[in-house]
């Protein structure tokens, strides 16, 4: 009652209105206000009166209000240093692969990048595509998930990357039909090849009246090639995107792991601010040569995990 008699246009009564909204309901008989259970609170609740973009984020046993930054810096050894690129500042509960895909576009256009280093948290069919849209190549330090173990990884089967068609599975015997229908790639083999193999008890096959069947979806054999060529590059792939850590360290070092404004478009600026600094640090270092020449290797690029405010 006491809300409904303030002026529609008070932003008191609006944000009180948006706060009780999302923390509480009233009940039915006495029609008194209660607090929702903390599982029906939605992360994007507010946060604060004086800040109204801000969202929660629970990681690992730590809760954090605010945002998110995501930088991008060059990692191409025939540098003599490297700058960020990139920057992007989100609600704190925005996905990394949100915030990537968000950003390829942009990081393609400002830097004519093609390669980019990335943690698992960036890993997603969806990312990969816009990626190569953009000509741009993700190489993933490690994948998110755990890796089957109760069957024989999906990698052992042969399956043309073009077709998707299994051609051979790890007995090495051929199909002797193969299809792909509602996201699985199909392979069907006879019934004197399976029941005597010592993997059936590991294989996807199922027994079928005429033959044996294996179905494995789409999704899990792209998957699989993205672990299998992750872990050929793995030492590669860390070795690039280590230097990254060291720019959230000095970051957060000059006040980015807690800023002193409120708001996504403050907190844009300052970001913005203190990334420029980091960068003409980098650039007065090397005049003055502090920076030791490095061998050449491989090509430029690397993207971040997050740094919240």
């Amino acid at each position: 009652m006491i809300l409904e008699a303030q002026t529609k246009d008070a932003e008191e009564a609006r944000i009180l209105k948006r706060f009780l909204t999302e923390q509480a309901t009233s009940e039915a008989e006495s029609n008194k206000l209660i607090s929702k259970p903390k599982k029906e609170i939605s992360s994007s609740s507010l946060q604060s009166a004086y800040d109204e973009d801000a969202t929660y984020r629970r990681k690992g046993k730590t809760g954090q209000s605010g945002y998110v930054l995501e930088i991008s810096e060059t990692c191409d050894e025939q540098n003599p240093f490297q700058l960020i690129t990139d920057y992007a500042v989100a609600p704190n509960n925005t996905s990394d692969v949100e915030i990537l895909q968000e950003r390829l576009e942009k990081i393609r256009e400002n830097t004519g990048c093609t390669d980019i280093y990335a943690d698992g948290g960036f890993h997603s069919e969806d990312v990969h595509k816009t990626a190569q849209e953009n000509g741009i190549k993700i190489h993933l330090t490690n994948m998110s998930g755990t890796e089957p173990t109760k069957k024989i990884p999906v990698t052992e089967f042969d399956i043309d990357e073009t077709t998707n068609l299994i051609t051979k599975c790890p007995a090495g015997y051929t199909p002797v039909r193969t299809g792909i229908s509602s996201g699985q790639t199909s392979a069907h083999f006879p019934l004197g090849a399976c029941a005597n193999c010592d993997l059936l008890g590991l294989c996807y096959s199922k027994k079928q009246s005429k033959d044996y069947v294996v179905r494995i979806s789409l999704k899990a054999a792209n998957t699989g090639r993205e672990r299998g060529k992750m872990k050929e590059e793995q030492k590669e792939n860390i070795s690039k995107r280590a230097g990254i850590e060291g720019s959230h360290s000095a970051l957060k070092r000059t006040g980015l792991y807690k800023l002193n404004v409120r708001g996504r478009a403050k907190s844009t600026v300052v970001c913005g601010l203190k990334i420029t600094a980091q960068n003409i640090k980098r650039f007065i270092k090397f005049i003055q040569g502090g920076y030791k020449p490095k061998e050449s290797k491989i090509p430029p690029y690397r993207i971040s995990v997050p740094i919240f405010s």
